[in-house]
């Protein structure tokens, strides 16, 4: 909810059409016995490495933490970053004796953690009093760079009708209070209790953008620009478009995946743009349906056709949307690994597959804790 990625990216490798992309991902700390959250941040914070201090954060709730990846224009930096990271937060939060989960909410009941002490979370609470989210909702932003404002708006408009096929992709949220809730990604109900979480409208310019912004804010419905949780939108810090749709993904391979395929959409969009090819002007509540099923599906089941309205596999929907993607794919170099990556996850399963897999096995929440937990800590290429 509140942190960036660690550095400012340039839009592209000067003297390439390449882009740059810099991950942030969102955690839960959880009692190592019972996976219930605790309020534990604190004490992680204070086990973690000085040297990456810089790259983790607090997040909204006391159960939460933030890590952000540098920027950059190889996958294997982005895989490096995340994969150090994530081993030395596990590890901070183990001498902490909690345990670290990249899950998109809580599976276990339990209390919820309290707000993180902070002014600016002090007057949210304040004004939007009872909308917290459960024990933690995690989520995984993805920043692209793009050359100026007024070409980021226009990406926007490109990949919104293309936003619930990643979606689906990255649900990993399936049990809540104790029980399955019934979507693969329970985090993305949970989040829509904030007024300003919605699908990117389409928009007409970069002043429209900004007009939207401020209007939201004198309404009351945002207390600044930070409040703005469109599934897409240009970062107030950065010159980026921040891609902000997905539950956080629960190894390092399934985050590389989605980092990729996310830089590749914005390429594409980018390269449309050049052509003269218009952006699709989905109808909103089309859209809306079309995350909502996403959100319920996942991968495993249906998914809607935005180009018609129609039902179709989910799978159908990702594999032709990897193959959209295929021409920035490679020329970003990254085409072999989204090969590989999209072949364990159709193995695998989205995290959310995986989690009832666990459970289907077990019938016992800790066991699919202790699974979360496994893949937090590094990469899962089997």
């Amino acid at each position: 909810m509140t942190g960036q990625v660690a550095e400012a990216p340039s839009g592209t490798a000067e003297g390439t059409d390449l882009l740059t992309v810099g991950v942030e991902e969102e955690f839960l700390l959880v009692d190592p016995h019972t996976g219930a959250a605790v309020p534990a941040v604190d004490l992680v914070m204070e086990q973690v490495p000085p040297e990456l201090r810089g790259q983790v954060e607090r997040e909204f709730q006391t159960s939460q933490i933030e890590i952000g990846s540098p920027p950059g224009l190889e996958l294997s930096s982005i895989r490096h970053s995340l994969g150090v990271l994530r081993a030395a937060l596990a590890d901070a939060a183990e001498r902490a004796g909690v345990r670290l989960l990249a899950i998109g909410t809580g599976p276990v009941d339990g209390p919820v953690p309290p707000v993180v002490d902070k002014p600016r979370f002090d007057r949210m609470i304040e004004r939007f009093r009872l909308l917290v989210p459960g024990p933690g909702n995690n989520g995984m932003h993805v920043h692209v760079g793009v050359p100026d404002p007024d070409t980021g708006v226009q990406v926007l408009n490109h990949v919104r009708p293309w936003l619930p096929v990643l979606h689906a992709v990255t649900t990993n949220s399936p049990f809540a209070r104790g029980e399955d809730t019934g979507y693969a990604s329970w985090r993305s109900v949970e989040w829509e209790h904030w007024p300003s979480v919605a699908p990117t409208p389409f928009l007409e310019s970069h002043e429209h953008y900004e007009r939207l912004i401020g209007q939201l804010i004198a309404s009351g419905m945002m207390l600044d620009e930070g409040m703005l949780y469109w599934y897409a939108r240009l970062s107030a810090k950065y010159p980026t478009v921040e891609i902000r749709i997905g539950d956080v993904c629960p190894s390092v391979d399934d985050a590389v995946l989605v980092a990729a395929l996310v830089r590749a959409m914005v390429a594409t969009a980018l390269d449309d743009m050049a052509a003269g090819r218009p952006a699709l002007r989905t109808d909103h509540h089309l859209l809306v349906a079309a995350h909502w099923r996403a959100a319920h599906d996942g991968l495993e089941g249906d998914g809607v056709d935005l180009t018609d309205g129609e039902l179709r596999p989910a799978w159908k929907l990702f594999d032709q949307f990897v193959e959209r993607l295929r021409p920035a794919l490679e020329r970003h170099g990254d085409l072999d690994e989204v090969t590989d990556l999209v072949a364990g996850l159709r193995r695998h399963g989205t995290g959310a597959a995986r989690q009832r897999a666990v459970f289907a096995r077990t019938g016992k929440l800790v066991d699919v804790v202790s699974d979360v937990a496994r893949q937090t800590r590094g990469a899962d290429r089997s």
